[in-house]
């Protein structure tokens, strides 16, 4: 299930505005909205001082942040000091203090303590923040010279006014100007400031950022925002897509299908209309006349790669699975009508990304309830969630952890009934050998199997302990006892396929403040200098794994050999990342590489046994004639190395292809 990464370079959280009051003291509050529900607030305290004071917290199935800081604010609006404690996303503890002294920089938290001498003007960003800190960077940069302003420790960053609007809501009428800031993320975030720069808002399709009382206006916000994002989405579009609008013949290439496991050499591949319409020696088949002709010279042809576990969103997530060679994603939760717009467009060629499988998401009512307007508590709940995601064409249900575990039967029947596969988490309350008899098709995320053997230590999995008692305990798993067998024969004989996601415990049980997992190192020389900085301290780690560390490391070990042992015994794996799959996919099949499973196996699995999963595989995962032309190029050969998966050079998407160093380049990326 997406998460809310705090500590994550990626999610500079939310926004807000300081503007000290020469008057007295002014409180702001705003609502932090997640999916349509109300998570947290923040708020800010704009002292005649200058200070600001801030609280900030929201609440994610009992992850979520819990901050306080003070800023002391300078004229040209850079920091003068910031102290901030507290507790991160993942509730590891938050102390992090900044000072200025003339030229002299200052700054200590978990993971950094440096001091550095820079003149001019700087603006400092905090290890972890409140959304304030983000809009107080934006007025910095307003002041700057061409709104561009340096950051401690690295990077810069630059705002552009978008444009102004006028909203309306049961609070009035307020006049806000939309503002872009770049230099942060991959691609421009935004934020909404009202005319006295104050912070008014800050949307997405999951998170919602807006001053109290003005909650009903985030529609036409959206609406706003979203003309915007389009602009920019149909310009790449049309900067990076090359339309196949005649014949392509990818010649001398070595060609990997899947279907066979086997790499022929000096190949050669005639596309035409979205499919592939001929394969064999380039020094047979003929090259159409006119046609557009790619020489491969050598390197390795193999269909796109497809990530079964995603969350995707506008801005960069589309261009960076397609960059990294993954043409296919089955997204496993989302905003209903964010999605269908996204896809909409990505299918029209406004916008780059792959092709999406959507797969219906619903929780039950509680207090760590998963990110979702679709809540069941009853069959009648049910049956009517299950019949509208059927009739919007939906190949799959996807239930959560608060789903009761007596309703899981009935579930499934239903789905079944409207040609539906049900999958999820194992509910609270509920072992993986019950969801199983139960009738689930699918079981997301490999910890759920392990905690099938640890249900006298936990049974209420809604809350972090799914990960911290898979952690403390997975290493003392005996994966040879007669308990695990008898589990692996029931999902052999439910024919029950399993999404590990393993690469998302790769931060969680290595990281720690300034220590990284290996797992992160290929990306270090390649992202912008802000996500390096994160990398770098070590965020996103369980909050005992300083105290155990040894223990998580060998949990995590465990959970990978998991992995390899359910392939070899005949469960069927799909491979999936819960994470960007532009920057992770190549992590989640070393670490199948990793568990004892042969590189071939891994590339069939990534590609044809994805397809297969979702009954689409006599069209789509292998290098055949009548498939659908969904291809990449890569430099190297990943049946040998599979980090060389890293190294895509062009895709080709059915009727389109990228050059993906271009793709890359355009989001701040090194190739």
């Amino acid at each position: 299930m997406k998460k809310v990464r705090a500590s994550a370079p990626w999610a500079l959280a939310g926004l807000g505005l300081f503007l000290a009051s020469t008057a007295g003291a002014a409180t702001e509050r705003t609502t932090a909205v997640l999916m349509g529900n109300v998570a947290g607030y923040q708020q800010v305290e704009y002292l005649p001082d200058g200070q600001v004071k801030v609280h900030y917290e929201f609440n994610d199935r009992g992850r979520g942040p819990s901050l306080d800081s003070t800023y002391r604010v300078n004229a040209n609006g850079t920091l003068a000091a910031v102290e901030t404690q507290g507790a991160d996303y993942l509730k590891a503890q938050v102390n992090e203090r900044y000072t200025v002294s003339g030229t002299q920089h200052s700054w200590k938290n978990s993971a950094e303590e440096e001091q550095r001498e820079v003149p001019g003007a700087v603006f400092y960003l905090s290890l972890n923040s409140p959304p304030e800190e983000t809009v107080l960077l934006i007025r910095a940069a307003l002041k700057a010279p061409n709104k561009r302003i340096a950051l401690l420790p690295t990077g810069e960053a630059q705002v552009t006014p978008v444009g102004t609007y006028t909203v309306k809501g049961k609070a009035g009428s307020k006049r806000v100007k939309l503002y872009a800031l770049t230099g942060v993320d991959l691609t421009p975030s935004y934020t909404w400031l009202d005319e006295e720069q104050r912070f008014f808002a800050s949307v997405s399709g999951w998170m919602k950022f807006v001053r109290e009382g003005f909650e009903d206006v985030t529609p036409q916000l959206d609406g706003f925002q979203e003309k915007e994002e389009r602009r920019l989405a149909e310009a790449r579009a049309k900067e990076f897509t090359t339309k196949l609008d005649r014949p392509l013949a990818i010649i001398n290439a070595r060609v990997f299908d899947p279907g066979t496991l086997a790499v022929e050499e000096a190949q050669t591949v005639l596309v035409t209309k979205g499919r592939i319409t001929a394969v064999g020696p380039s020094a047979k088949v003929a090259v159409p006349s006119g046609a557009r002709t790619l020489d491969a010279q050598g390197k390795f042809l193999m269909p796109g790669l497809w990530d079964m576990h995603v969350h995707i969103s506008s801005g960069a997530g589309g261009p960076l699975a397609i960059a990294s060679g993954v043409t296919t994603v089955r997204d496993l939760a989302n905003e209903e009508r964010t999605l269908n717009d996204l896809i909409s467009a990505v299918e029209a060629g406004r916008d780059i990304g792959p092709r999406v499988i959507r797969a219906g998401f619903m929780d039950g009512r509680s207090p760590y309830s998963g990110p979702t307007k679709v809540f069941v508590d009853t069959e009648e709940e049910g049956r009517k969630a299950i019949e509208h995601y059927a009739s919007k064409g939906y190949e799959q249900i996807k239930i959560y952890s608060s789903i009761k575990p007596e309703l899981v039967p009935a579930l499934v029947r239903m789905a079944h009934e409207k040609g539906l596969r049900l999958s999820g988490h194992v509910p609270a309350f509920m072992t993986a050998k019950q969801f199983i008899e139960a009738g689930a098709d699918e079981i997301q995320h490999i910890n759920f199997l392990a905690l099938n053997f640890l249900f006298d230590k936990v049974q209420d999995t809604r809350t972090p302990a799914r990960f911290t008692a898979v952690g403390e305990n997975a290493n003392a798993l005996d994966l040879s006892s007669p308990a695990v067998r008898e589990f692996i024969a029931l999902l052999k004989k439910h024919n029950v396929t399993v999404d590990p996601t393993v690469s998302i415990f790769d931060d969680m049980f290595h990281n720690h403040p300034g220590h990284w997992n290996a797992g992160a190192s290929p990306l270090l020389g390649r992202v912008p200098p802000t996500w390096q900085r994160w990398i770098r301290a070590g965020g996103g780690g369980l909050p005992d794994v300083p105290k155990h560390p040894e223990r998580y490391r060998d949990s995590f070990n465990r959970l990978v050999e998991f992995v390899g042992l359910l392939h070899r015994s005949g469960v069927h794996i799909v491979a999936g990342t819960d994470n960007l799959s532009g920057l992770f996919l190549a992590r989640e099949l070393e670490l199948y590489v990793a568990a004892g499973i042969p590189p071939r196996e891994v590339l069939r699995i990534a590609t044809l046994g994805n397809a297969e999963v979702m009954k689409r595989d006599k069209e789509y995962g292998r290098v055949l004639p009548g498939y659908v032309a969904d291809l990449i190029l890569v430099e190297g050969d990943p049946t040998l190395l599979m980090s060389d998966l890293r190294k895509v050079r062009h895709v080709i998407r059915g009727d389109r292809m990228f050059e993906s160093a271009a793709l890359f380049r355009s989001m701040g990326i090194a190739p």
